[in-house]
């Protein structure tokens, strides 16, 4: 998925089987955080500081969905341990993490594995990705966004 790209029309089910869909969103500005694990330290960062500034993402219009490979049980638990305002797509099978492009070979004390890579992606309200964060600030993730799509 590259900026100019319009998503995909499945985007997968929530933590409480609720599919959810691109066209869901028609209208609506749209993030779209992917994430490596539920309860990990840099994850958990990332998922408190949009929640602390989900008042402020939604006062700009945008909706916020995270994506990992956990299961829907984890994502209740995770999202219910956080008080996540947001729905976590269960990704189990990785189809919307490689239709993104963020499934990718990694490295990590000496290791090579397969597993996402920490991106978000800022959708317009056509479906079309018009920015792409890589180099996330999981700590002040929130804020990131505003300040590349000029929210102040």
């Amino acid at each position: 998925m590259k900026v100019g790209d319009k998503i995909p029309e499945v985007l997968g089910m929530d933590a409480a089987g609720n599919e959810i869909k691109a066209s869901d969103f028609i209208g609506r500005k749209l993030i779209i955080y992917f994430y490596p694990k539920d309860n990990t330290p840099g994850c958990t960062a990332e998922a408190c500081s949009l929640a602390e500034g989900y008042g402020r993402l939604q006062a700009a219009g945008f909706a916020l969905l995270g994506v990992s490979k956990d299961s829907a049980a984890s994502h209740t638990r995770f999202a219910e341990k956080y008080s996540l305002p947001f729905p976590l797509i269960a990704d189990v099978d990785s189809s919307l993490n490689k239709a993104f492009g963020v499934w990718r070979e990694k490295k990590m004390a000496g290791r090579v594995y397969m597993g996402t890579v920490r991106t978000t992606f800022i959708i317009d309200e056509q479906g079309v990705v018009t920015h792409i964060i890589e180099k996330v600030n999981t700590k002040d993730s929130a804020r990131q966004i505003l300040d590349l799509v000029a929210v102040k």
